[in-house]
């Protein structure tokens, strides 16, 4: 367990949870963005890992950024500090994974949808209202094109309302919207299935789905191709695997 104030992060051999937990909203202030650049960057490029969660505790996955410390002059700080969590976990080369129980708007919103994937209770609400202050998220209006269509993003970025989990679902930002009653057993079991998998070869699919975002196909084939026959085929895992299955046995994964 951690000794931070505003966060928790708890690690197993293989797993990284972190918690935001400022309740009841968990609005993200300097002090808060601070633990949790701290914490991500105790976890180095989490290439030791099968997977990083993102979780809440309180009413709330985070109402956003503190309002407050939008000033004149804390406004440098509070971006540079709150767009280092992004650069950090643009690091991981684990998969991250975000768990929405209550509503995730502004920064939080960023937060939630930033992960790789994200699984959210059903009802919760999401958005990005800064407009409605005259101001733009930056991590959104960077990111959000490549996770969403690119018309919903336009909307939710330039109108500014407030969506509900399965909307944002339906717009590519969430993965799956699970019944709140039995929302931790369907993380649980999203997690299981995610993590039954060797953690080398979730590390270089996820290396090479960065690598060839954005570029044409052939130029992403040929990275896929040169990751596939020169990394991938390194581990002992890709021949563990493909053993295993010529065998119709299950694998034995060392993660290597």
């Amino acid at each position: 367990m951690s000794e931070y104030q505003h966060i928790k992060l708890e690690k197993t051999e293989k797993l990284a949870f972190i918690t935001l937990n400022r309740e009841p909203l968990n609005i993200l202030n300097i002090e808060m963005m601070n633990e949790l650049n701290s914490a991500l960057e105790s976890l180095g490029d989490g290439s030791h890992l099968k997977v990083l969660v993102i979780m809440a505790e309180g009413k709330a996955f985070s109402a956003g950024v503190d309002v407050s410390e939008h000033t004149a002059e804390l406004v440098d700080e509070m971006i540079e500090t709150f767009h280092k969590i992004f650069r950090l976990l643009d690091k991981i080369e684990c998969p991250t994974i975000s768990l929405v129980h209550g509503a995730a708007l502004g920064g939080g919103c960023e937060l939630a949808c930033f992960c790789d994937m994200v699984l959210a209770a059903e009802g919760v609400k999401l958005g990005q209202p800064e407009i409605k202050v005259g101001v733009f998220p930056p991590v959104a209006a960077a990111a959000f094109p490549q996770y969403g269509f690119l018309k919903s993003v336009y909307e939710l970025l330039l109108v500014g309302d407030i969506i509900v989990a399965e909307q944002a679902q339906a717009m590519g930002l969430v993965n799956h919207v699970f019944p709140r009653d039995d929302f931790d057993k369907h993380c649980q079991d999203f997690i299981s299935r995610l993590t039954a998998n060797s953690a080398a070869i979730l590390r270089l699919t996820k290396k090479t789905i960065k690598a060839g975002l954005n570029k044409p196909f052939i130029e992403s084939l040929d990275i896929a191709e040169k990751i596939y026959l020169k990394d991938m085929m390194a581990t002992k895992d890709a021949h563990e695997g493909l053993n295993a299955f010529m065998a119709k046995r299950a694998p034995v994964w060392t993660d290597e």
